[in-house]
């Protein structure tokens, strides 16, 4: 096997698959720990050319276009400046961010070599590759959590290193070897966030760390991991809810203070997006001193594995804010599989959009507790935490109703997002108001009320423990007497609207859907609207990749437009009965099918369209050119809005 290996050709195979076969033969389970996940090299070349590759390209290009005398000593001192650089990927798993970035300095550095030549008599030229190339492995470092992807990568570095060689023997007519092996690159087998990066290479000597750091929710993190972030962002209380990977952005942080190191991250949308902004940035921007120098705005990530992740990610950049550029790049998707237009801007948000025209380019929307725009309270349903003894689908209650026909006056229709968008039907156990007397006839509904009682009494928190000795009461009871509106908590992001309607009793909503009670027509218009769904799209968290509705995040913070609520409510009735008698036309259908975006009817479009007209010319008179334009100036509202907060807040520091 090890012959036949051998008279295969591998002058066309890239190191850089060995991460994506690696992938490939792990368990499911394991990767998901893990978070191991490669990277195509398509998408590490988005992170490395904004990193460092682009300047050091348009360097020398300016260099080549020279006449003058330096010309040449100028070109062998560009070519010892990259033999100068050294890289850190501090989750490099089997390298391919290292190899790949290997690859292009030892490219650029031919190049460099073959303009030298160009200046010089062939004689002249040095032919020994030990001088000829200064670039080598030893420039690049790495960490990695598991031994095996540890040692692929430092081999596969060294098989980049012979191929750049034999390219180089190519270039110049002459074998050029690096045998024996007299450098080797540094990979440290080590779990990065228990690791002192200042051990592995000291920040003085960093150029630039770059990766893809692992994506870890954290809901699937381990105890170990979750304690790991926490302590690393020491927001103290219940230590917030950040990502696994929000880790190495402060790791970074930490590593990058008093020098010239530039970062590249890969990391899940979710850092920019929901609750998890006002966490991580803060310390970013105000603990590290940190800026965005360059960033892509949510993509699908690519991997060459089997069975790759669906994931959707961004890309961001950072430097010092005192070594910021005065551009910043940035890099956005009209079609999230498509290639990126780039734009450039003065600031960049957290949310990765255009920043200058905030007071502050650092803003973040923090979830507040109440509405800050004077919209009624949006409430979450009836959470009922019964172990599922309450709750029944359709031959479920057919089922019980069998043995326990009195019941029936106590079940009620219990409507969660699933039911709400798709049909279909579910039922809850409301035992609330049952007489002792009628309970005594139903031995059936007191076994339930009792498993109830021993589930909530075997929580392992004190509130559900609490709730044991009240089996007939939900958790949270949410149970509107009158017809109420529905926004569901987790909606598809191929819609272009959240599905919105009202619901009425005796229908029960579940936790899974928000209600706002005794809802109007202009309130229903204002929710349906573009406006509010750029507010959605680039606030909201997400669940996968599907939009999570906050009410502390999204609802709360929603800036109203700057008009009288009559002139919204005369504007808007008309446009929003207008979009309920589209829908009429349809009965048939269900939500998700009015809102599939393959199948939405013309006549529902057109009257979200003219609705969506009115909105916007109620916030400004010029139309908006994109949902992004809508963010950018929602953002700069939200700013005046929370101003007078923000001011009172900082006093009553003073004060104490």
């Amino acid at each position: 096997m090890l012959l036949d290996a051998c008279d295969f050709d591998w002058s066309e195979i890239s190191p850089a698959i060995f991460g994506s076969l690696f992938q490939s033969v792990m368990d499911q389970e394991e990767r998901r720990a893990q978070g191991a996940h490669y990277t195509t090299e398509k998408n590490i070349l988005k992170v490395i050319q904004p990193l460092f590759l682009d300047g050091l390209l348009a360097e020398f290009s300016a260099l080549k276009k020279r006449k003058d005398n330096r010309k040449r000593a100028d070109l062998a001192a560009f070519q010892s400046r990259l033999r100068a650089l050294t890289f850190l990927d501090p989750a490099c798993g089997c390298g391919n961010f290292l190899i790949i970035a290997y690859r292009e300095l030892r490219l650029l550095e031919m190049s460099v070599i073959s303009e030298i030549r160009t200046l010089v008599a062939a004689d002249q030229m040095e032919l020994d590759a030990s001088i000829l190339s200064l670039v080598d492995v030893d420039q690049f470092y790495g960490i990695e959590i598991g031994e095996f992807p540890a040692r692929i990568a430092e081999t596969a570095l060294w098989m980049m290193d012979h191929l750049m060689n034999n390219r180089l023997s190519l270039e110049f007519g002459k074998s050029f070897v690096r045998i024996p092996l007299k450098k080797s690159p540094h990979i440290h087998n080590a779990d990065a966030l228990a690791t002192d990066w200042n051990a592995v290479l000291a920040p003085t000597e960093c150029s630039f760390l770059m990766g893809n750091p692992p994506f870890i929710g954290s809901k699937f993190q381990s105890s170990v991991q979750r304690e790991q972030v926490r302590t690393l962002a020491a927001l103290g209380g219940a230590g917030g809810s950040l990502d696994f990977v929000c880790a190495w952005f402060v790791k970074a942080g930490q590593y990058m203070q008093g020098v010239s190191i530039r970062t590249g991250f890969v990391a899940t949308n979710s850092i920019t997006q929901g609750e998890q902004v006002a966490q991580l940035w803060p310390l970013l921007f105000d603990r590290f001193k940190l800026e965005i120098a360059f960033a892509h705005r949510t993509f699908a990530w690519g991997s060459d594995a089997r069975g790759k992740a669906h994931v959707h990610v961004v890309i961001l950049g950072l430097s010092l804010a005192s070594q910021a550029p005065a551009r910043r790049r940035l890099f956005s998707y009209d079609d999230i599989d498509g290639d990126p237009v780039e734009t450039q801007h003065t600031a960049l948000s957290p949310y990765l959009f255009d920043a200058s025209r905030l007071s502050n380019p650092h803003l973040v929307v923090s979830e507040a507790a109440r509405s800050l725009n004077g919209l009624p309270a949006l409430l979450s349903g009836t959470q009922p935490i019964d172990d599922g003894q309450y709750i029944f689908d359709g031959a479920e209650r057919a089922a019980f109703l069998a043995i326990e026909p009195k019941a029936a006056a106590f079940l009620r229709p219990f409507i969660g997002a699933r039911e709400y968008l798709n049909g279909g039907e579910r039922w809850i156990l409301d035992l609330r108001n049952a007489a002792p007397a009628e309970l005594r006839q139903m031995p059936h509904v007191v076994e339930r009320m009792r498993a109830v009682r021993s589930f909530r009494a075997a929580s392992e928190r004190a509130s559900t423990r609490a709730l044991a000795d009240f089996p007939a009461k939900f958790n949270v009871e949410v149970v509107p007497d009158s017809a109420f509106l529905v926004v569901p908590e987790v909606s598809s992001e191929r819609r272009e609207y959240i599905p919105l309607a009202w619901l009425e009793p005796p229908v029960i909503p579940s936790n899974k859907v928000r209600i706002l009670t005794h809802a109007q027509h202009w309130q229903f218009a204002l929710l349906t609207s573009a406006m509010h769904m750029a507010w959605v799209r680039h606030v909201s968290g997400r669940l996968k990749s599907d939009f999570q509705y906050g009410i502390g995040v999204v609802y709360n913070t929603f800036p109203m437009p700057a008009r009288p609520i009559p002139e919204i409510e005369e504007t808007l009735t008309l446009l929003a009965k207008a979009v309920l008698d589209a829908r009429a036309k349809h009965a048939g259908a269900s939500l998700a099918d009015l809102y599939d975006p393959d199948f939405m009817p013309a006549t529902l479009l057109r009257a979200h369209r003219t609705l969506d007209r009115a909105v916007d010319k109620l916030y400004r008179p010029t139309a908006f050119k994109s949902d992004r334009e809508r963010a950018e100036f929602l953002l700069a509202a939200y700013e005046k809005l929370t101003a007078p907060l923000l001011t009172t807040q900082r006093t009553a520091r003073r004060h104490r």
